[in-house]
């Protein structure tokens, strides 16, 4: 997935936490942030690097107009 040029993803190894998904512009070890999917909304777990507050509002936004097609996906990446 992609919007506003940020990179949506997934780590292989994540797959005991809780839904969520990694968003990144750039390196993502330098301007990340991470995102908790649950069933009452989407929260922002951290925030690493400079992603600007109000691209954050809409990351958060485009998450949750998107949360069934990112739960699918998680499913469908860990094998569930």
């Amino acid at each position: 997935m992609d919007f506003l040029g940020y990179t949506f993803y997934f780590y292989s190894n994540e797959n005991g936490e809780p839904i969520h998904i990694h968003v990144s512009k750039g390196r993502p070890s330098e301007n990340s942030a991470k995102f908790w999917i649950k069933r009452d909304g989407v929260i922002l777990e951290h925030n690493k690097g400079n992603i600007p507050k109000s691209d954050l509002k809409k990351i958060q936004k485009y998450i949750c107009a998107n949360r069934a097609d990112i739960v699918n996906r998680w499913y469908e990446y860990f094998g569930f």
